[in-house]
């Protein structure tokens, strides 16, 4: 393995992906099918995993008409569904990579049809659950994909629903984000530890002017978040670059990718660092234990 330096990466250094197979959730639009156009255009496949799939089929549409080469296939999934997820992973059987890149973020407290809180069941429990079931047929690497927010974040293993706490929605979202990156790092650790050659990497899309802001139910935030978009956020195509870096560069396990601009905020893919608490082992731990028995999915390996 290459030893790397927190030097920009661009998309000129991606090899091309011609028979390798990608799944990635949540690509209806945004940084999901720039990713997708992007990996179709190297040549991969990808399966495009959506709840929409009139709308990931038109995505995937206006990708084949690029010409890009790779074969887009779009089927259902929902994330926030353990039912879903399991139909969803036994219906696929080899792949190179998986996306973890659905979320939502910031919503009105609700719940999963599952009864999680909706931000840690859509963003950490669905992924966790469809990651476990689809390692033994997984031959990269799987693809993380948090937030610069998860060092606002804070966690409480025994509390992940904000029952005890009360439900603050930003706070919600950056817990979810922290368990991303618990996750990528225990995952890491125990694949590392079986002699797994799939790796565990992870990535965060800096200041991307996309829609996850709308689904917040606060106006005012979403017109903060659209002002936000429309004078500073980066274009999806280059938010998408640090999740493409993480997807097919040359990377060790447990990296995390940026922007390489100040606040990790704008600017191309680099190896970046993370908060004190997502680098807990005891408490990367605890989480996995605790999402195994609230999914019912364990560590297949």
């Amino acid at each position: 393995m290459a030893r790397h330096r927190r030097t920009p990466w661009t998309t000129a250094q991606m090899p091309a992906q011609d028979g390798r197979r990608f799944v990635v959730t949540g690509a209806t639009g945004g940084l999901g099918l720039e990713l997708t156009r992007a990996l179709a255009t190297a040549g991969a496949e990808v399966v495009v995993a959506v709840r929409d799939t009139a709308k990931g089929e038109a995505g995937a549409e206006r990708v084949r008409r690029t010409g890009a080469p790779g074969r887009i296939e779009v089927r259902w999934l929902d994330v926030a569904d353990l039912g879903s997820v399991h139909a969803f992973a036994s219906n696929l059987d080899r792949l190179d990579v998986l996306v973890n890149n659905a979320g939502i973020m910031a919503v009105p407290e609700s719940r999963t049809v599952d009864g999680f809180e909706s931000q840690i069941g859509t963003n950490h429990l669905g992924h966790f659950a469809l990651t476990n079931l689809l390692l033994p047929r997984l031959h990269d690497r799987v693809v993380v994909v948090s937030s610069a927010s998860h060092r606002s974040g804070t966690i409480e293993v025994d509390d992940l629903d904000f029952a005890r706490r009360g439900y603050v929605p930003y706070a919600a979202y950056a817990q979810s984000k922290l368990a991303n990156l618990l996750f990528l790092a225990e995952l890491d650790r125990r694949l590392a530890a079986t002699g797994s050659d799939v790796r565990a990497v992870g990535a965060h899309p800096g200041y991307t002017a996309t829609g996850i802001h709308g689904g917040t139910g606060n106006k005012a935030f979403t017109r903060l978040g659209s002002l936000g978009n429309a004078l500073i956020g980066m274009k999806p195509s280059q938010g998408a670059q640090p999740l493409l870096y993480a997807a097919t560069g040359d990377l060790p396990g447990n990296s995390y990718v940026g922007p390489h601009g100040p606040g990790e905020l704008l600017g191309h893919p680099t190896l970046v660092g993370r908060s004190e608490m997502a680098n807990d082992p005891d408490l990367a731990s605890a989480l996995w234990r605790k999402s195994e028995s609230l999914t019912g999915v364990t560590f297949p390996l």
